[in-house]
């Protein structure tokens, strides 16, 4: 079945493939390290490595990179060669995307609790959405408005993912005046559990800042793409293989850095050493489960592309998505390995996001009837 391109149906069908995706990869990574307890940084290496080389394979086999060229809006001459000018803009893209990677998977190691984590890293790219929205709107390049609907949908967005945080304070204010607070509250009150407590660390603030840099250079250029194309022109597929081949072999000359950098300069935290043994001794199961992270990088890529929307509607419909399947992922470990069952904050973000849903659909009624017949 072929969807029309840009349509309600066709965006659908990313969302839900994107949806399948994370929960599979959502569980394996829960698996690997909360259950058979899997270094972070030995399953970072091999899960990483995997996805990246089926995203880079297929790519080449089925022969997207030569659609940048038909898609290019100027070709320029490189010795005796012609090569889209977008190729640089698009290889920066990659480069955002090699910081990314490593840096999600850092942000849930360096004493951060996971809740935060997240929260930290889908506020931030719906936050960066809306902005990249206002620049290119300035700019000249984006020419639809963001409706009243895509705001409010944000501001419940904001809220679904900070569900954790905004309980904090309530349970703070029970135990104060006596209560006992039920786990299922899903709200650790130990001074180090602190939503905020990574303020006070270096090491996650020059994390967190790299993080925001690289995913606003990255929606940016996406969305200057995406934005700049002639009406016949909108196939993102050779912008996907571009920027994935780019961001593999950013991330080969950061990882060969991380091997050498015991022996070179003596730097040997146990997080460097456990990427070592990974790439020394690579896991054949944890490999394997970088296949459904491959699908996380296609759907998420071709969604904050999506033809005719906005970068705030793209990055919400990017980010809830994930948000409905890290909670659903939750339950199914619940169910089969015995891990916690979802908190209250989750269900809690599940509400915020179903109230976001329904303006987004709003603003996609609205979308659609300013589409061509």
């Amino acid at each position: 079945m072929k969807f029309k391109s840009g349509s309600t149906a066709q965006l659908l069908l990313l969302c839900a493939g994107y949806f399948v995706a994370y929960v599979i990869y959502a569980m394996c990574s829960k698996y690997f390290t909360d259950i058979i307890k899997m270094p972070q940084f030995n399953y970072l290496y091999n899960n990483t490595v995997s996805s990246s080389a089926i995203c880079v394979v297929i790519v080449l086999v089925l022969g997207w990179i030569a659609l940048l060229a038909q898609n290019s809006n100027r070709l320029v001459a490189v010795g005796n060669f012609h090569i889209p000018a977008e190729v640089s803009w698009i290889a920066i893209s990659g480069v955002c995307t090699a910081v990314v990677i490593p840096a999600t998977t850092l942000l849930y190691t360096i004493g951060i609790s996971v809740m935060v984590a997240q929260v930290i890293m889908r506020g931030t790219v719906i936050v960066i959405s809306r902005i990249v929205d206002a620049v290119q709107i300035k700019q000249g390049l984006l020419t639809k408005r963001v409706y009243r609907e895509e705001n409010i949908a944000v501001l419940f967005a904001l809220l679904a993912v900070a569900s954790v945080m905004l309980l904090y304070p309530v349970a703070v204010f029970l135990n104060n005046h006596g209560a006992t607070i039920p786990n299922w509250l899903g709200v650790n009150l130990n001074k180090d559990a602190h939503p905020f407590v990574f303020i006070k660390s270096t090491l996650a603030m020059v994390i967190l800042i790299l993080y925001t840099l690289a995913y606003a250079i990255r929606l940016y250029i996406m969305n200057w793409y995406k934005n700049t194309r002639k009406p016949d022109k909108t196939d993102n597929r050779g912008y996907f293989a571009v920027e994935q081949v780019s961001a593999s072999l950013t991330m080969v000359v950061i990882g060969a850095f991380f091997f050498f950098a015991p022996q070179l300069i003596q730097w040997q935290p146990v997080q460097i050493l456990d990427w070592r043994e990974a790439v020394l001794h690579p896991n054949l199961s944890a490999i394997l489960s970088g296949i459904p992270y491959a699908g996380v990088a296609f759907f998420s890529v071709f969604l904050f592309m999506f033809k005719g929307r906005t970068a705030t509607f793209a990055g919400l419909a990017n980010r809830l998505t994930s948000l409905l399947a890290g909670i659903l992922a939750t339950l199914l470990l619940w169910r089969f390995f015995g891990l916690r069952f979802p908190s209250i904050a989750d269900w809690v973000a599940v509400l915020f996001v179903l109230i976001a849903v329904y303006y987004m659909r709003r603003a996609e009624i609205k979308r659609m009837a300013e589409q061509p017949a």
